[in-house]
This record gives structure tokens, sequence and C-alpha cells, in this order.
């Protein structure tokens, strides 16, 4: 691994078409553009302040749900996943995301047709790497991210009422999952811990025992800070109004 990817952050700011964002899930109100860029202004200041190095994402300003940059590459090591998003319109959007990649000296690949594949499908859990299938995801891409991470033991997961796998569930820093036993086929899963509420199930782990919650989330984060976690928290209210959550934001390299 190159050095200077320890501890990188890749983000990419909201273009100006972020209000016309896909909703699949939500139900759709209007969204604030100026809240939410100070939204991710503060999601990005809450990055750097647990010592990642930020790295920005060229622009894509025609591709309304851009900022999510989660979709559009899954890294693992010093390879770089580049994904096929399951909505058409988004991949566009996966273009600057290989320019970033290409630059931090990372190995590329990609998903390519009849696959689909989301970032936001792909929990890493340890040596295990957990795909969502969902509507976003099929078989395909399940198999390609499988032959090209090689070694990693890769576990499908049916997903069913909300938009992403990690949506549903994520890790915690010691690998537990955390989530909405609901929305996903539990039987795939070696135990999961319930969240309070449902955008609890949606935690990015900033360090050994820091992580990051949306304000959405107050029992959650109650909890998790009771269990002795650093627990830090933003408001992403403008992202969870186009199914947005705390993940899709960055893709962290550590």
């Amino acid at each position: 691994m190159n050095t200077a990817l320890v501890n990188t952050a890749l983000v990419r700011e909201p273009g100006p078409l972020l209000a016309e964002g896909t909703v699949t899930h939500a139900e759709r109100r209007p969204v604030d553009l100026g809240l939410a860029r100070r939204q991710h202004e503060a999601y990005v200041a809450a990055l750097r302040a647990a010592g990642w190095n930020v790295r920005a994402v060229p622009p894509a300003d025609d591709c309304p749900d851009a900022v999510f940059v989660e979709d559009t590459v899954v890294v693992g090591g010093d390879l770089a996943v580049l994904t096929r998003p399951g909505a058409e319109r988004r991949r566009a959007e996966v273009a600057g995301t290989e320019r970033a990649v290409r630059d931090l000296g990372l190995r590329v690949a990609a998903v390519e047709a009849p696959g689909t594949l989301d970032g936001g499908d792909v929990l890493q859990a340890g040596d295990t790497v957990y795909v969502g299938r969902t509507a976003r995801t099929n078989e395909e891409g399940v198999c390609r991210l499988a032959h090209l991470l090689g070694g990693r033991r890769v576990v499908p997961v049916e997903v069913t009422g909300c938009l992403h796998l990690k949506t549903a569930v994520t890790a915690l820093p010691d690998g537990t999952l955390i989530g909405v036993p609901e929305w996903v086929d539990t039987a795939a899963l070696p135990g999961l811990r319930v969240a309070p509420e449902p955008s609890g199930a949606r935690v990015v782990v900033l360090g050994p025992d820091h992580v990051l919650l949306a304000a959405s989330a107050p029992r959650t984060a109650e909890l998790l800070a009771a269990d002795g976690l650093r627990v830090t928290v933003v408001d992403i209210s403008e992202y969870e109004a186009l199914d947005g959550c705390v993940t899709c934001l960055s893709v962290l390299i550590p």
C-alpha cells in the first residue's frame, strides 16, 4: 500500500442539481441546496478532525446524485474496483472517481456489463465482504467483484425494504454488525445487533474506537457511547431526504 494513501477519504462536493437526486424509499421533499452544502462541509470537517486526509473527487455537476461518491468505487487494499451503478443515469459519475483513484496510485479494475454494482451494497468487515443483492446490484456484479477481490470471502445478502445493504447494516470497529434485521436476510450474517433507530444502522468507522453517526440516530449514539466508543454526530438531513446516509458521502481508505 502506498503510504501516501493512509487514512485517505474521497469525497465529492454536492452539485447544483442535488435537489433532483433519485428518491426511491424516502418521501420526496424540497432540498435546501445551501444547507446541504453547509452540512457537507461539516461532514468533511469531521473526517479531517478524525485524522483523515480528504481528497476531492472531480465534480460531476450534470449528475444530481454524484455527491454519494461511495457508490462509484470499492477499495480493497491497493485495488480500486470501479462500479457500474444500477441506475443508468449515475454511470457518468464513475469517470471522475477513476481519475481520483488513479491519481492516488491505486490499481484499477472495473465491473462490466451486464453486471451492476453500487458501492453502497458492499460492506467490508474484516476479511469478509458482504454484498447486497438489491435493485442496484445484480448477481453478475456480485460475481465480478468476488473475482476481482481474489481470495477474500464474499457473502451475498438479500436486501428488502431499503436502497442498499449499508442502508440496513454496517460494521462497528470491532467487526460487530449493527442494523435493521427486517431489511436483510440475517441467515447470511454471523449476528446482528439491532440499531435503536433505522439511521443508527449506518455507521462510519473513523478509528479503532471512533464512529460517525447521523444526528437522526440519537439513541444509537448514546448506546455506542455507553459502550466506550467515541461518537461524532453530523446533521445530514438534506441527504437523508434523498435516501442518503453518512456512509454514502465518502470512500475511506484506511
